[in-house]
């Protein structure tokens, strides 16, 4: 079977599907890897790279003669319906912001596997692109902070005097959350962290940091995820957060509620309660923002409330594909392990009584199985032909 790694074509992103390390597991699973060129040039693996480990280094790759596609960010309209019926995708897919896409796959009868849906079970944590690519942007966020925050992030005792630390508040403890803290106490900050998941304290005490307990109701899902708060309780939340804000040298913000907007945890009044050259790192900017006034892939000036200068709230984008090399490492990783799952003898024969595969499975056979997309899709269409039938009233 040929399985195609795509060159990624968004703008902006960098990663890709598969290194020559995954290559050489993919081959070995029997399967015949083309890999479009340059694919790999801004995660460090050339052309030579791949064809060493085994793949076909093709100028484009022709979709109507793959048998599975690997890709990164979520496939673009012409992309899904240039695939032939039959074809296995393995990759990120967005499936709540990318309707028309999931019902092109689903109306061409392709296999599409969405690396979010993934369950978070402890078998399938070798596959949890999720977890991965957070680990990379809760690293990189810390990054972004310092070297936008006008002072250093450690104690200096000089002969010329101390410098105190600077104090680090992060919202939302899943594995950004934490890499954020672990990478902010590395760099000598004082961190301090809430979750609305109780559960967190422990993990946040774990990696040096304070936990911020606040008088809120549990707030946790199943799988260990967050579910979000009624809008009365998100208003208690940020009443209570505000002076935890206004104490902070940097806020770093990454909390998320799988399949729905971004929480908002704090609005432009808390931002400009700040100090002057404060920097506010917002993770979840593309999906709405925790952070009232943030814009993905901008930087964004707030004046303070005392008019004595400005706090910079930074919106970060695609926060992986500013590592390319290791998130690229980490993610073909998590691709190469689900299609070994669903791989015997050479063949991409997905078994949908297994969890794991059951579970990541999008589309299959012209239906939609993730329930929540398919009830999407069915109300994006029950609004699509009531509109049409106001056009058509006069």
């Amino acid at each position: 079977m040929k399985l195609g790694i795509a060159r990624e074509r968004r703008e902006g992103e960098r990663r890709v599907a598969a290194t020559p390390e995954t290559v050489k597991q993919l081959t070995g699973l029997g399967l015949e890897v083309l890999v479009e060129s340059r694919a790999g040039i801004f995660a460090g693996h050339g052309d030579d790279d791949y064809l060493q480990a085994g793949a076909m280094v093709v100028q484009d790759l022709d979709l109507g003669e793959l048998d599975a596609y690997a890709h990164v960010r979520p496939l673009e309209l012409p992309t899904a319906a240039a695939l032939r019926r039959g074809t296995v995708t393995v990759g990120l897919a967005s499936p709540s912001s990318e309707l028309a896409t999931v019902r092109e796959l689903a109306d061409g009868g392709v296999t599409s596997f969405a690396l979010e849906l993934v369950p978070r079970i402890s078998r399938a944590q070798s596959m949890d692109a999720l977890s991965s690519q957070a680990l990379v942007a809760g690293y990189r966020c810390v990054l972004e902070a310092a070297i936008r925050l006008p002072r250093f992030f450690p104690l200096y005792m000089t002969a010329a005097g101390t410098v105190p630390p600077a104090r680090v508040l992060v919202l939302g403890v899943g594995v950004a959350g934490l890499q954020a803290i672990g990478t902010a106490k590395r760099l000598g900050a004082r961190v301090s962290a809430n979750d609305i998941r109780p559960s967190s304290a422990e993990e946040v005490t774990s990696m040096g940091g304070t936990f911020i307990k606040l008088d809120l109701e549990t707030a946790e899902a199943s799988g260990g995820y967050a579910r979000e708060l009624s809008a009365d309780r998100g208003a208690l939340q940020r009443r209570l957060l505000a002076p935890h804000v206004a104490e902070a040298d940097v806020l770093i913000t990454t909390a998320a509620v799988p399949g729905r907007r971004a929480p908002l945890l704090v609005t432009r009044e808390m931002v400009q309660g700040m100090r002057p050259g404060s920097v506010v790192v917002d993770l979840a900017a593309e999906s709405g923002g925790n952070v009232e006034g943030s814009l993905p892939g901008r930087d964004v000036q707030f004046p303070t409330a005392d008019g004595r200068g400005a706090v910079t709230v930074v919106g970060l984008k695609d926060a992986p594909s500013a590592m390319p090399t290791d998130a690229s490492r980490l993610y073909a990783k998590n691709v190469a392990n689900l299609l070994a799952l669903m791989t015997r003898d050479g063949t991409v024969a997905p078994d949908f009584d297994d969890d794991v595969i059951a579970g990541a499975c999008l589309t299959h056979d012209g239906v939609v199985r993730h329930q929540p997309t398919a009830e999407a899709l069915a109300v994006l269409a029950a609004e699509t032909e009531k509109a049409s039938e106001n056009e058509g009233v006069v």
